[in-house]
């Protein structure tokens, strides 16, 4: 170390030391655009106090939770002038667990119990690869269960029947179909809600305290909103499928002179594509009625021809 007027100046191998980080993380802080190039002083590299107080900073932060990407947008806004407090307060909010789900542990043993009492590796390894199942490092038996409710439902259908290969395979397929909606409602609410916050820069610490509390009050309304369509869904398929399988189908015209119509959801998804969820009805609906009026008119076409030549003259 030596010192200047400008201050304390560290060799890597020095900042390390101090600061606690190695030398392959300092590096690779640098190249990520998360810690200032050192200065160039001859042949040696030289950092100063500031690089010192920023590696802290980033210790603490990893500490409290945050990824290296929300570390650097925040330090961004440090950089910019920006106060820090409400900016983390956003982050802490956007970046916290959205349920109240609290992990457990479970042993293996206890896990091959659960799922019929015969172990099975290709199932445990599929679970693993799913995020229903964590590894422990340095526990081979036990495993941390992120969502106990999930792995509660798997053990219910595994209990009446379900082979464990259609559970993964349906939770595959539940995943993505659920990560469009989220994928959605994020949409919905950063063009209608967050918008303003959601400049070319980080928020100012007055905004971020108003994003963040905007983020606590609509957290819940996703899940809200999907629980009672679910529910609304259910009891509707549930019932054709029980009238279906018993005999009873019977035609069900909707009120007000509409009928109910079942489309794939690719079908779906490409018309939301073009015109956007809130006409894809009215669109579907102009196409049929198009498509309809086509045809009438193409049935009409030989008839007139058929009948001026039985009208020509001989």
């Amino acid at each position: 170390m030596t010192d200047e007027s400008a201050g304390a100046a560290y060799r890597i191998e020095e900042l390390a030391h101090r600061s606690g980080a190695t030398v392959r993380t300092i590096r690779a802080y640098q190249d990520r655009g998360l810690l200032p190039r050192p200065e160039r002083r001859g042949r040696a590299n030289l950092y100063a106090d500031t690089h010192l107080a920023r590696l802290r900073q980033i210790a603490d932060l990893l500490d409290r939770g945050y990824t290296l990407a929300s570390i650097k947008e925040l330090l961004e806004a440090w950089d910019a002038g920006r106060g820090l407090g409400g900016v983390l307060g956003l982050v802490a909010e956007v970046d916290g667990p959205w349920t109240d789900e609290e992990a457990v542990r479970i042993s293996r043993a206890e896990l091959d119990e659960r799922f019929g009492g015969h172990p099975d590796d290709a199932a445990v390894a599929e679970a693993i690869a799913l995020g229903v199942l964590e590894r422990i490092p340095g526990q081979e038996d036990t495993f941390l269960v992120p969502s106990p409710q999930e792995l509660a439902v798997a053990a219910e259908l595994y209990e009446a029947g379900v082979p464990l290969s259609a559970i993964s395979g349906h939770l595959r397929e539940l995943r993505g179909q659920v990560e469009h909606i989220a994928a959605r409602f994020l949409e919905f609410t950063a063009e209608h809600v967050f918008a303003r916050y959601l400049g070319e820069h980080p928020p100012n610490d007055t905004d971020a305290t108003e994003a963040a509390a905007l983020v606590r009050r609509l957290r819940p309304l996703a899940r809200q909103t999907v629980d009672a369509e679910l529910a609304r869904a259910m009891q509707l398929f549930a019932h054709r499928q029980l009238r279906r399988h018993l005999g009873v189908e019977q035609p069900r015209k909707d009120p007000e002179g509409t009928r109910t119509v079942i489309l794939p959801a690719e079908t779906m998804t490409a018309v939301e594509g073009l015109v956007g969820a809130e006409r894809a009805a009215e669109f579907i609906s102009l196409a049929a009625e198009r498509e309809v009026r086509a045809r009438a008119l193409d049935a009409l076409v030989p008839s007139r021809s058929q009948t001026t030549e039985v009208d020509e003259p001989a």
